[in-house]
């Protein structure tokens, strides 16, 4: 024990002469101290806090997400090698199939507890990040809920963290406001606003701007953590809650570790059990073979489940990446009338109307066009897709642009009888099989596709990189699960020597000659100003890099983050 250790015992703890002359440290007291002074958990910020955020890292909010990060982090971990397990199943040639030790939950009776009122209709729903104009606009559109985004539509810069969490606690408080600093143009909140709830990251994606105990903490938690302490009690104080979407769900096991963290929460708050509610995406092929047990590791706090269509074409790419059966096509032929999908689709509202849970359809990525035909085509594609969820029986759905939210809401008030707001008494009869849920995807592999899936990936990188997690590309609002399926797909064309439609062998030799030139194509299309003041060489050079690797990088967004 060094002198100054001492010092510190010697002025706080209690001492007591024994025998005229020897003094003893009463023990207990001793441990109590050195426990306090060794093993104290400390948080090291890596970077700046934003001066217009520093309230949200106060002691009693870090505190908390201290004592989420003790709590979870080595559970995280875990969870995450049973992923690295199952997939190397997978690789092996196995299939996903449904669980024999828990039919027992798939057979018996039970529900997931009542819906909350402000969140019975969830026609229309509209994502999007973090950022001061885009909350602002979000919550005053036509819709009926804003998730604010900190997972694929964000790029998670230490600043668009901290900032985010800032911009969501005025959010919440009503007291945001923004000003265009181009054209002066103000922006606030509306009287009648939609209800918000927070999608945090997945479990796979640590957060670099802090450090505790060493290491850094999964950003989930931190995501998670700073929202529910600055948030939940002035929530409730509104007569809504703190509501979650929590998305990449692999497992049941990982429904119950959010549970657990739910429940830890809340009791560590001191706020009723039951007052976090989520939605669960159901964006991976493995956890849509657990469902039902997802639903019931959650029912003191699920709402509802999601389609996460991207992520999911994604997920069923990686999955069966050594499967040379489970090729896909062109991306733009994998809709949701593919059947594997539309059997996914089926199964998820079958599982939740069962449960009494919301079955949520997915996104329409598209971005209306000024071009009167254009828009046209575009409103018509949107119109196929959401009667198609309708008619499934999804009880609403997700945009991606405020332009799109008027439109969708009257396919919804069309299709719904007068007050009708969801479709939980709609339960199909109709079995869902394994068999129909891994179909294989029938299509045209093109090198039109392949050509644009690079520049699609080029161009999503680079803006990823400089801290945009959401762009509109080719008239397609990409975020990280779309871009996902774009350099997946390359990467399975190339791992097993797919054949495009013009004869050609899609093999690491023609990827190469193709980025090349398509890189090239972007630089005409961005202009040389704008590609040389950007970081397009260094996002060829991470997605050559993933694209041309043996084995699939498992997410785009874990190697990238290293260039943030």
């Amino acid at each position: 024990m060094n002198r100054s250790t001492f010092d510190v015992l010697k002025k706080d703890l209690p001492l007591s002469k024994v025998y005229g002359t020897t003094i003893f440290v009463k023990i207990n007291c001793i441990k109590k101290k050195i426990n306090e002074i060794f093993i104290r958990r400390l948080m090291k910020f890596n970077f700046d806090i934003p001066e217009e955020s520093q309230e949200i890292f106060s002691e009693d909010a870090n505190n908390f997400v201290e004592n989420l990060h003790k709590k979870f982090d080595t559970k995280i971990s875990t969870l995450l090698e049973e992923r690295k397990k199952r997939q190397k199943f997978f690789d092996e040639g196995s299939l996903p199939d449904f669980l024999d030790d828990t039919k027992e939950i798939r057979e018996s009776e039970w529900k997931v507890r009542p819906i909350p009122n402000d969140l019975l209709d969830r026609r229309v729903e509209i994502t999007g990040p973090v950022d001061r104009k885009m909350i602002i606009n979000a919550l005053n559109s036509d819709v009926k809920v804003f998730m604010a985004d900190f997972e694929d539509s964000l790029s998670p810069t230490w600043e668009n963290v901290a900032n985010g969490q800032k911009n969501l606690f005025d959010a919440v408080r009503r007291t945001i406001s923004f000003e265009n600093p181009d054209n002066g143009k103000k922006y606030k909140l509306n009287d009648d606003i939609a209800t918000l709830m927070c999608r945090v990251r997945g479990i796979h994606l640590k957060e670099k701007g802090l450090t505790i105990d060493g290491s850094q903490p999964y950003g989930c938690l931190v995501d998670f953590g700073y929202y529910l302490f600055h948030n939940a009690k002035e929530l409730m104080n509104k007569n809504t809650g703190p509501y979650f979407y929590i998305p990449k769900l692999q497992s049941h096991l990982e429904a119950r570790l959010w549970n657990d963290i739910i429940s830890f929460a809340e009791e560590n708050l001191n706020i009723p059990k039951g007052t976090v509610r989520v939605t669960c995406l159901i964006e991976t092929l493995p956890a849509v073979f657990e469902m039902e047990e997802i639903l019931y590791e959650l029912k003191d706090h699920i709402v509802g489940l999601n389609c996460g269509r991207w992520d999911y074409i994604f997920s069923y790419i990686k999955t069966f990446q050594k499967h040379s059966d489970k090729l896909l096509p062109d991306r733009y032929q994998v809709g949701m009338n593919q059947p594997f999908l539309n059997a996914y689709s089926r199964l998820l509202i079958k599982t939740c109307h069962k449960r009494g849970a919301f079955a949520m359809g997915g996104m329409a990525a598209f971005v209306p066009s000024k071009d009167h035909d254009e828009n046209r085509k575009i409103l018509q594609k949107v119109n196929e897709d959401k009667l198609f969820e309708i008619n499934n029986g999804h009880d609403g759905t997700w945009i991606a642009h405020p332009g799109l939210a008027d439109y969708v809401n009257e396919i919804f008030k069309d299709k719904f009888d007068t007050f009708q707001t969801n479709q939980l008494d709609f339960i199909s009869d109709k079995k869902i099989t394994a068999e129909q849920l891994l179909q294989g995807c029938n299509g045209v592999s093109s090198e039109e596709c392949l050509r644009s899936n690079i520049r699609i990936s080029l161009k999503y990188i680079e803006a990823w990189i400089n801290g945009l997690g959401c762009v509109a590309i080719y008239g397609l609002m990409e975020d990280a699960a779309t871009a996902e399926i774009s350099r997946t797909s390359i990467w399975q064309w190339i791992k097993h020597k797919n054949r495009l439609d013009n004869g050609k062998i899609v093999d690491k030799k023609l990827f190469k000659q193709y980025l090349e030139e398509e890189l090239l194509n972007v630089k005409n299309e961005v202009g040389i100003e704008k590609f040389e003041s950007g970081k397009f060489n260094l996002a060829k050079s991470i997605f050559e890099e993933i694209t041309l690797s043996d084995n699939i990088e498992e997410f785009l967004t874990t190697k990238a983050y290293e260039e943030l």
